[in-house]
């Protein structure tokens, strides 16, 4: 479905399915940060590329991952798998491709150092920042599981660069406005 520059005519509301394509073609303008979700369970190690990730909390230190059914990660989630997440470095979009979907199993984990955590999930040393998460609450909804994980251990790398997907393509961030140069608001 490809958006034009005019208003788009919003669908029915009792039409779901003309909702989900039109939510589709928006969210296609929302640039989010590149994660890599990982885990391990048993002896496999899992991971799985994701934009579904947010803050949730300072207090406690918690963060929500949302995870389709139908990925490899969402068993081991469901069965109470802490997990990592790991927000990619915009030189990392070979990590991004192999975790979502180039290769399977173990050879997600061919590019990149990954470590093991005290807490079980592999990180990956050159992110931006890994999240240690343990597994504490989980919800199912449509498609998808909802899992609240409560920070245990962070990671962070001082140069901040990160991986942007928007629109179906990988980017970078451009800092347009410096820290306290926001122009001001004419009225």
């Amino acid at each position: 479905m490809q958006a034009s520059s005019e208003t788009l005519t919003p669908p029915e509301p009792t039409d779901s399915a003309a909702i989900a394509a039109a939510l589709r073609v928006g969210l296609r303008a929302l640039a989010k940060a590149v994660t890599v979700i990982s885990c391990r369970h048993g002896a496999r190690r899992y991971a799985m590329t994701a934009t579904a990730v947010n803050e949730l909390s300072m207090d406690p230190p918690s963060m929500l991952i949302c995870v389709n059914k139908s990925a490899g990660l969402f068993t081991p989630l469901t069965e109470g798998a802490n997990f990592c997440i790991n927000i990619l470095q915009a030189s990392q979009a070979e990590i991004s491709a192999l975790c979502a979907g180039k290769v399977r199993g173990e050879a997600r984990f061919a590019v990149g150092s990954w470590r093991e955590s005290s807490l079980g999930p592999p990180y990956l040393q050159e992110a931006q920042a890994s999240f240690v998460c343990r597994n504490v609450s989980k919800l199912e909804f449509g498609t998808h599981g909802i899992f609240v994980g409560q920070v245990e251990q962070v990671y962070m790398r001082e140069q901040k660069d990160p991986l942007v997907y928007m629109d179906g393509r990988y980017g970078a961030f451009a800092c347009t406005y410096p820290p306290g140069s926001i122009p001001e608001r004419r009225t």
